[in-house]
């Protein structure tokens, strides 16, 4: 398995984040999420560099917030703020 499933399985929620503490952008990610009563977990890499290695390994994405979709049955990589706020825009 990967570090994404494993950890999406993980999660009860419907989305799940990967952060940092000092990130105005996962700030704005978990603002426009509660905004629209979407739940997530957040996976903070400041305390875990191996996960953010494992996660960019896996998305291809270096920048944070790394966000995934997990309502679905299999974890849906959607990228970082700017392509989840258009991804929940054309969802309604």
């Amino acid at each position: 398995m990967s570090r994404v499933v494993d950890d999406a399985a993980a999660a009860d929620t419907d989305f799940l984040l990967y952060t940092t503490t000092f990130c105005p952008y996962c700030v704005a990610a978990k603002r426009l999420l509660k905004s629209k009563g979407l739940t997530f977990s957040e996976i903070n890499f400041d305390s875990d560099s191996t996960a953010r290695m494992e996660v960019v390994e896996e998305t291809g994405h270096r920048t944070v917030p790394v966000i995934i979709d997990i309502r679905g049955e299999n974890p849906m990589f959607i990228g970082g703020f700017d392509e989840t706020n258009s991804y929940l825009r054309k969802q309604g």
